[in-house]
């Protein structure tokens, strides 16, 4: 097992061989996935369309082997606001891909799952926008604003169209309107924890979890945040603290969230990839944005780059969606986030993940982060490589989360290892790999150990998995020699766990924060 301690005093690890380590990345073609909500200066301007976390992860759900997928949109909720509340935009074409087979390395979707929603009012004659009264069930006379969706399933290579139903999304928790998300049904206190069983959901969730066609289940509603991090030391010039604060802690964000049966994606003896986008309809304005895009155009083509060039990509993300035009993209976000450059950070959003190879490899083969962190954090005599990354390039290119379909379900976090009602799994550890955390694959076994793999990310991504140590980690190790040279940032940002718990059953993401009852950090 790999020792904690924080990146300020490191120890180099030489892993052996028999070991598994990150280097099982590059052979997932693994991929992280962190985030500030707030990665591109473009989408940032549009919150409801802003992407926060992509999750993928394979789960047993009521019996079946299952791959868990969901998109977290629209960051920095603060909980309880009035009169107008966070939802999602009926306006904006939410999608969770899939790349199966060939698809995979190519960072082209297979099948797209579209989150289409609308958006009604019981009485507009009234300022109460949201709630008449208590509300005591979803969607009942109280629920003045409901939302409701569609889930479609398109496959990309025919382009047709499957409905697999409809679903109702669950009031916001603003506190007395909606007691039944808080402990004792008392709208005056906290949210209640994270449940290990359906059966200890709370009435509002365990009502807007939905039974679709061919197996499919999904959930779409606000949550808690469940990222974790001290985002803003972070970008406070890398000026880590310890304790840290978790920059998230208290907010919300809104969750779309499928259970896909394995069958539907062909068999489990496969690696799949998982992104997400966010469309609007599209609207021609000639604006700085477009005149910046169209300068972008010409630098390209000066560059010779004459099979790529960025009126296709928007073209192409256009067509993908009659209508439309991309504005978000994750997979990845940690990449767009602390590695790409500003002038580069909107067009990854206008782009797909078939592009990232040509557009975007550059910078995780020459990460400027790595740089920073060698010139801050370790005053100038850092161990982070700066040059020939094809290690970080492996990771991060094409910007997909790679998931191992054929191990057993991924352990999942709880309220911690010794929470007396919902504990972690047995095994569980938010370090993944540096945990010991780890998952027997049928389809790889590349170390030639048995096939062992993460357990956590780099193998797909659950919730409570420590994206932010891990992923510094890859950035200041050596992962090209063998075996791998490991520099361990467990610690790093002085937040280790999630300020709410997880649940342990879908939708997996924690209870919504009280509006009434809540603190930030």
């Amino acid at each position: 097992m790999i020792e904690r301690h924080t990146m300020k005093s490191y120890r180099n690890h030489q892993i052996p061989r028999s070991f598994v380590t990150l280097a099982a990345i590059l052979a997932l073609g693994g991929s992280a996935s962190a985030s500030s909500h707030m990665d591109a200066p473009l989408v940032t301007l549009d919150p409801a369309a802003n992407t926060t976390d992509v999750y993928a992860f394979v789960a047993n759900h009521a019996g079946n082997k299952s791959l868990v997928v969901a998109l977290g949109v629209y960051p920095h909720q603060e909980p309880g606001i009035g009169p107008n509340k966070y939802n999602f935009d009926d306006n904006v074409l939410y999608a969770i891909h899939v790349a199966t087979g060939a698809d995979r390395a190519a960072g082209r979707a297979t099948y797209s799952y579209e989150f289409d929603f609308t958006t009604t009012y019981k009485n507009e004659g009234t300022i109460l926008q949201s709630y008449l009264g208590v509300v005591n069930a979803v969607d009942d006379a109280n629920q003045n604003l409901t939302q409701t969706y569609t889930v479609t399933k398109v496959t990309t290579a025919t382009g047709a169209r499957t409905l697999l139903g409809n679903g109702v999304v669950p009031p916001n928790n603003q506190g007395i309107a909606t007691p039944l998300y808080n402990q004792g049904n008392n709208g005056e206190m906290p949210a209640k924890p994270g449940v290990s069983s359906a059966a200890g959901l709370d009435p509002y969730t365990a009502a807007a979890i939905t039974t679709l066609g061919n197996g499919y289940v999904s959930f779409a509603g606000q949550r808690d945040d469940g990222f974790f991090g001290d985002i803003q030391s972070i970008f406070d010039l890398l000026q880590l603290r310890d304790p840290g604060k978790d920059s998230q802690g208290g907010f919300n964000i809104h969750l779309m969230s499928l259970v896909i049966p394995i069958a539907e994606l062909g068999s489990d003896q496969q690696i799949v990839g998982v992104y997400a986008t966010t469309s609007r309809p599209t609207v021609n304005l000639v604006t700085s944005q477009t005149q910046d895009l169209n300068r972008k155009v010409r630098n390209l083509r000066a560059r010779n780059l004459r099979e790529v060039t960025l009126t296709r990509i928007i073209r192409n993300t256009t067509r993908a969606v009659p209508g439309m035009v991309q504005v978000g993209r994750q997979g990845n976000p940690l990449f767009c986030e602390a590695l790409v450059a500003i002038e580069d950070k909107d067009l990854y959003n206008r782009s797909s993940p078939t592009e990232d190879n040509t557009l975007f490899r550059k910078y995780a083969e020459t990460p400027e982060l790595a740089a920073l962190i060698n010139a801050i954090v370790f005053a100038g005599n850092g161990p982070a490589i700066t040059t020939g990354r094809t290690d970080l390039a492996g990771i991060f290119i094409p910007d997909l989360i790679k998931v191992d379909l054929s191990t057993p379900p991924a352990r999942l976090a709880g309220g911690g290892p010794m929470d007396p009602t919902n504990p972690d799994d047995m095994g569980f550890s938010s370090q993944s790999i540096f945990g010991g955390d780890t998952l027997l694959s049928a389809v790889q076994d590349p170390f030639a150990n048995g096939g062992n793999i993460p357990g956590g990310w780099p193998n797909g991504r659950r919730f409570g998995d420590d994206v932010i140590d891990i992923a510094v980690t890859a950035i200041i190790s050596d992962l090209r020699t063998n075996p791998v040279t490991i520099n361990s940032a467990a610690g790093i940002d002085g937040v280790d766990a999630n300020d709410t718990s997880y649940n342990k059953v879908f939708p997996y993401e924690s209870t919504p924060q009280n509006g009434r009852n809540h603190t930030h950090p």
